[in-house]
């Protein structure tokens, strides 16, 4: 396509921002079964660890029915920014959560939340008239059904921001397989069964080549 750049997420330039990933508000989200968001959720809050990118975890009246930051995800980031919202909707019409993201230093944004059409919309075309580009995570942010999901991710992409899932977000930022065959193997098939068992017959084809070499004859 004649005058298009492909703008790819760079680990050296990426911050995650975990937007209302709340106990209350989990019960929300509809557009995806319970059991596969979480999961979701988690592999995307990994795959920020994984690569070591700065993350900011933020809440929405945490002391009412929204409940409190998912555990496990606070649990993976226990020195991260914290910012409990004490009534904004949106992430960035606080200033501390904006203060927060400006000390990353860095220009693209990946964005995940409950929910899709409130909380991370809000905060992904605040964040994109700020000027930063905007990674909208798709299945690790949920709402109420497909109808609201869609609205909102239209919304988004005429806004100029772009939609992805963490698998596709874990692959662009590592860009190489031979970066690090098993730690990224290994991110991967924690969170997708399927990728186990290629990581289980990657291994088992290694130490057969392995044994291989050290039963080979050496040469004269």
């Amino acid at each position: 396509m004649s005058g298009f750049t492909y703008n790819r997420l760079d680990k050296n330039n990426a911050a995650v921002l975990l937007v209302d990933h709340q106990t209350g508000l989990l019960s929300l989200v509809k557009d995806f079964g319970p059991n596969d968001f979480k999961n979701n959720v988690l592999a995307l809050a990994s795959t920020a660890k994984f690569f070591n990118l700065p993350t900011i975890l933020t809440t929405s009246f945490e002391q009412g029915p929204n409940g409190p930051m998912l555990p496990e995800v606070k649990q993976l980031f226990p020195d991260a920014p914290y910012i409990a919202r004490p009534g904004q909707i949106n992430a960035w019409d606080n200033q501390d959560f904006v203060k927060a993201v400006e000390a990353t230093g860095k220009k693209q944004l990946i964005i995940a939340g409950i929910v899709t059409d409130v909380c991370v919309s809000f905060c992904a075309l605040s964040a994109v008239e700020a000027g930063y580009d905007v990674f909208v995570v798709t299945d690790a942010s949920g709402t109420f059904n497909e109808v609201c999901r869609h609205a909102a991710w239209n919304r988004m992409s005429n806004a100029g921001i772009q939609l992805v899932n963490w698998f596709s977000v874990a692959c662009e930022l590592h860009r190489d397989w031979r970066n690090d065959i098993e730690g990224l193997g290994s991110l991967l098939a924690s969170y997708i069964p399927d990728y186990k068992n290629l990581m289980t017959s990657y291994s088992a084809i290694q130490n057969g080549a392995s044994a291989t070499s050290e039963k080979a004859p050496a040469h004269a």
